[in-house]
């Protein structure tokens, strides 16, 4: 029996007769489209391959990250061609290392013909779907200027449950945003993660928080 694609369905496909797409390499699921900014990459990072049970790979972009926060026209073509590089490699989706990737998202998904989820923030439809009425979602960014309405609605979201909170400014947050070689894990996960008393690790004061939008 002649098997055709580029993944096997079964051990018994390696019995037969296998033809794929002509490709340098074969068995990445998800392809991730990281920018090249140095900083510490801990397991549970995007860009960290060891943070997924499954093989992974990856196209570096050299962009500014403030052309991500900025829905930047001019890097529309260097992040179709990595999804392209990605497509190409046999990847069955594609996936961005950053939430502001949702910039770009019907741009690339219109370039390829797999799955593209540029940004974590295509999870708010079906999350919204779960809460009650009273409750809201907290999105954590590193830039709250760039947390817009706009940002959103490229992923199908809407802003009505949404309150983002900057991270960004955070002094335990500046090795990730700003590219540095040393970030204090532990200060930065009590800052941003639930205390022991209940609540976040630090009372995020009204010039940190943007009101919920839409409203």
């Amino acid at each position: 029996m002649k098997k055709t694609g580029d993944y096997l369905g079964s051990p018994a496909d390696l019995d037969g007769v296998v033809s794929v797409t002509p490709q340098p390499v074969a068995g990445a699921a998800i392809g991730i489209i990281v920018v090249n900014l140095v900083y510490p990459k801990l397991p549970g990072n995007v860009a960290n391959a060891s943070t997924f049970a499954f093989p992974v790979d990856y196209e570096v972009i050299d962009l500014a990250i403030e052309q991500l926060f900025e829905a930047d026209p001019g890097a529309v073509d260097q992040i179709v061609q990595a999804a392209k590089r990605l497509e190409a490699r046999g990847v069955r989706a594609i996936v961005g290392a950053c939430g502001y990737f949702a910039n770009f998202q019907t741009q690339v998904q219109a370039a390829v013909r797999v799955p593209v989820l540029l940004s974590s923030l295509a999870q708010l439809p079906l999350i919204k779907t779960s809460l009650r009425a009273d409750q809201r979602i907290a999105v954590l960014v590193a830039d709250i200027q760039g947390a817009t309405p706009e940002l959103l609605a490229n992923v199908n979201a809407t802003p009505d449950k949404v309150t983002f909170v900057d991270i960004g400014s955070l002094p335990e947050f500046h090795a990730i945003r700003y590219g540095e070689t040393t970030l204090d894990n532990g200060a930065l996960k009590r800052e941003t993660g639930p205390s022991p008393k209940g609540g976040s690790g630090r009372q995020t004061g009204p010039e940190h928080r943007r009101p919920p939008l839409g409203m």
